[in-house]
């Protein structure tokens, strides 16, 4: 769901890292090898996220080195730490790529190091398909649904993410089905988007992201689109929205296209300012409950 540029490319103002960084090869629990990398972001005590991390969920077909990446963490590596992994049947990570589906237990493991890094507070970002697997995983990772509390996270930003499955609306996403469910196709994939995609159809069909947000609450939840996306139209955000009933902060984005490749050094530094005054409203809350 990001396999090019998608609407304007947006270049990047800000330097390369130079922080030290730590490369890790992490296992999901249902034993799919994840490469990942983490980023220590600002010095401690010198910023408001310095315990914060931020996960990043990378679009289909993207992976942890893609350029795109690469400057969104850069962006947020400015506010928090950064977490960045390649989704299974991505770069080089193992097992194929279920396209949304299996994906939320490679974003699992990814928050559970944050966790085990010590960090108090984990923001997961997610864009495209990445969109629609961390609110899945926001949906089904807090206790109060049977998940480990070790993989719960503090705030969720979904950005041109799909509300429904199986859209086929746009040609993007035609050729992107046709990529996804022809044998021929996932050759294509395999061959000149370097992403490994499983042959089987979804069995059972996953919770759909519309059907997710409303089990997300009360974790704050961003949802970010562009109005020129040409894959999912404006629609799929404000159905998200509206699923939230009151619980989402929604920002259109005016001339914005679709994903990593269209989200500007100005927007990726606005959604990083929105992950840190989260989890500083969080912690005064939670400081305020202690008092009391």
């Amino acid at each position: 769901m990001s396999s090019g540029p998608a609407g304007q490319v947006a270049r990047s103002s800000v330097p390369p890292i130079t922080r030290v960084q730590r490369s890790a090869t992490l296992r999901t629990r249902d034993g799919v090898a994840i490469d990942a990398l983490y980023e220590p972001g600002p010095d401690p005590g010198t910023g408001p996220g310095t315990d914060l991390a931020i996960v990043i969920a990378h679009g289909f077909t993207g992976d942890l080195d893609r350029p795109h990446v690469r400057r969104a963490a850069g962006v947020f590596a400015e506010a928090a730490a950064v977490i960045t992994f390649s989704f299974r049947g991505h770069g080089q990570s193992g097992g194929l790529s279920t396209v949304g589906d299996r994906e939320v237990l490679d974003l699992a493991a990814a928050v559970e190091w944050a966790r085990s890094l010590g960090h108090a507070r984990v923001v997961t970002v997610g864009f495209s398909m990445g969109g629609s697997v961390v609110l899945r995983h926001a949906a089904l990772a807090g206790t109060a649904h049977g998940g480990r509390t070790e993989a719960r996270v503090d705030a969720v930003v979904a950005v041109s993410a799909p509300a429904r499955w199986f859209y086929r609306g746009t040609a993007p996403m035609r050729r992107l089905h046709w990529v996804v469910t022809r044998p021929v196709g996932r050759v294509v994939g395999r061959l000149g988007l370097r992403t490994r995609i499983h042959p089987h159809e979804w069995d059972p069909v996953p919770l759909s992201p519309v059907e997710s947000v409303p089990l997300i609450a009360p974790t704050p939840l961003l949802i970010v689109h562009g109005d020129r996306d040409p894959y999912f139209p404006v629609d799929h955000p404000r159905m998200l929205a509206a699923a939230a009933r009151g619980g989402a902060e929604l920002w259109l984005e005016t001339g914005m296209g679709h994903a990593e490749n269209a989200a500007d050094d100005v927007l990726l530094g606005r959604i990083a300012e929105w992950a840190t005054a989260s989890w500083t409203s969080a912690t005064a809350e939670g400081a305020e409950g202690e008092e009391l």
